[in-house]
């Protein structure tokens, strides 16, 4: 199997890290080697946080080189737009069709850019979802990062019982069934 490139790019606080530790555990039961490299900018205060989980038979670096990525999973609209340029040509784009304001628009020195989905769709497949409403219906908002993986994972090559798996020993034990009931709702929201 070629090496597979997958990028999680958001917002500080929006569960990137939880989210290539599944990503990056998944693999490793799936018996590849499995490399991960966080870059982070200001996290801590909504600044831009990229993860990138590269797996295969056997995986030299961690870094995804620009054109190179599988799949990007975006969880704000305008991480997508940041970071389109890393994926390949025929790769999955799959975006949380949500908006957070970066330090510069909130403090009125750039704006928002409008239409950035519609603009991305026009070079990518896009897979948008409103994820971030869809974790509120489930009562928790914070699960909306496993259903935009949900989504995600319609295009890696796991079943979703391999999926659960992970999810079970990776994220706290109280939260397994909401997380594991987010990533449903991914999974079952965007068909191919």
């Amino acid at each position: 199997m070629a090496v597979k490139n997958i990028m999680i790019v958001g917002v500080g606080g929006q569960g990137t890290l939880l989210t290539s530790r599944v990503l990056g555990g998944l693999a490793i039961a799936g018996g590849y080697d499995v490399k991960l490299s966080e870059v982070h900018g200001m996290a801590q205060r909504g600044g831009s946080v990229v993860t990138f989980v590269r797996y295969g038979e056997k995986v030299a670096e961690p870094i995804v080189e620009e054109g190179q990525a599988d799949v990007i999973i975006a969880f704000e609209r305008l991480e997508a737009m940041r970071y389109a340029h890393f994926l390949k040509k025929d790769g999955a784009l799959v975006i949380n069709d949500w908006r957070i304001d970066p330090m510069p628009v909130v403090i009125g020195a750039a704006k928002y850019p409008e239409g950035i989905l519609e603009e991305l769709k026009k070079d990518h497949k896009v897979y948008a979802v409103n994820a971030t409403e869809e974790s509120k219906k489930l009562g928790n908002p914070k699960v909306f990062n496993m259903i935009v993986l949900g989504v995600a994972a319609q295009h890696m090559d796991f079943s979703k019982e391999d999926w659960y798996k992970v999810i079970e020993s990776t994220v706290p034990p109280k939260t397994i069934e909401i997380n594991k009931a987010a990533f449903d709702v991914g999974y079952h929201l965007v068909s191919r």
